[in-house]
């Protein structure tokens, strides 16, 4: 609807009715979003992009980031990584701050920095422009070039403020004087990711003219919290009737930490009724099918998947089942049933299935 505003608007008046059109300075926190208790705003700043969710995934990086040879994202980027990072998970928070005229991005993160340090935490990695790794004048928008340190942390897919919106501008126009931290909270059990930059958008007729070189603050807060078990237990006859109708049934009962094959206790319920299953039904063979979600690369997971399925059967066998009735296989992400572009998708990719054999 922005897009068509702005045709008619240059149809009407040209370029100065265009410029008129242009994100104009925030004046006022976006509807619905509040700052985080663990971490104050930087004094005069407003909220224009907020995200927030009981339990998600967050890379935290730890070094600067590294081209990965060979490989490509989903906007045809050289991907890049850091090779030191820490995968986490729990009650995520995502703030994007526009701070008032004439901040620069590193007085914003010095204070950022010093805020974290007054309450306990500790600073774990610090870079500035190139020394980031990727492209330091990118933000998360953009194909076919260097990945940026902006798309690593968050991928344009998830932005969803309007086109032309402070938030959207924050987030996707040309960057400058690019500045990061990740720290750690001890006391909160909270990790803290701080990037801050200055926009560049100086063409008078770009829709994001009017923020054009204020310094943007984006604040990632990972939260350590239990996920909630809310799947029920599949019990032993259901999963017959389903094996008997289709030949497998997919199982979200049996939980692994993060980037991890340890077999949790929470599993045991659902592998009590797998090992009812094989005693009920003695001629039962089945194939333990270990399956992913995207995060990280297609090998990373086909050997996560496969050490998965192979401590599932490991413990079954524990638990008296015949180690010549179960044979471990791991996929990766190969056999999706959801998209992997939500967490919701995600959530329902990582499962475990028991396929007749």
């Amino acid at each position: 609807m922005l897009k068509l505003v702005l045709v008619l608007l240059m149809l009407l008046g040209g370029a100065d009715a265009l410029a008129l059109a242009k994100a104009a300075p925030p004046t006022a926190d976006l509807k619905g979003s509040k700052d985080s208790p663990l971490l104050k705003r930087y004094e005069g700043a407003y909220i224009v992009s907020f995200e927030q969710k009981r339990f998600a995934e967050f890379t935290l990086p730890l070094s600067a980031l590294e081209e990965v040879p060979d490989k490509r994202d989903q906007k045809n980027n050289r991907l890049h990584e850091p090779k030191n990072r820490k995968a986490l998970e729990g009650a995520y928070t995502r703030l994007v701050y526009i701070v008032p005229v004439g901040r620069s991005p590193l007085e914003v993160s010095r204070n950022y920095r010093e805020e974290i340090q007054a309450r306990g935490g500790q600073i774990l990695f610090e870079c500035k422009d190139a020394d980031c790794g990727g492209d330091p004048k990118r933000s998360i928008a953009g194909g076919g070039g260097r990945m940026s340190l902006a798309m690593y942390l968050y991928p344009a897919s998830r932005v969803t403020n309007e086109y032309g919106s402070n938030g959207h501008c924050a987030m996707t126009e040309h960057i400058a004087d690019q500045r990061y931290l990740s720290a750690e909270v001890q006391s909160a059990g909270a990790h803290i990711s701080v990037l801050t930059y200055t926009l560049v958008a100086p063409d008078r007729n770009d829709v994001c003219n009017g923020v054009n070189e204020r310094t943007v603050a984006v604040v990632d807060i990972v939260e350590a919290k239990a996920r909630e078990q809310r799947m029920v237990t599949v019990q032993a006859s259901e999963m017959a009737t389903a094996i008997a109708g289709t030949g497998r049934v997919a199982l979200y009962g049996i939980f692994f930490d993060f980037n991890k094959a340890d077999v949790k206790p929470e599993s045991d319920a659902t592998l009590e009724q797998i090992a009812k299953l094989l005693k009920d039904n003695a001629a039962l063979r089945l194939l333990v099918v270990g399956h992913t979600d995207n995060v990280g690369g297609f090998a990373s997971n086909m050997d996560l998947s496969q050490r998965r399925a192979a401590a599932v059967v490991a413990t079954l066998v524990q638990r008296g089942v015949g180690r010549e009735r179960l044979a471990p296989y791991g996929v990766s992400f190969a056999s999706p049933v959801a998209s992997n572009k939500t967490d919701e998708g995600r959530a329902r990719n990582r499962r475990v299935e028991l396929v007749e054999n």
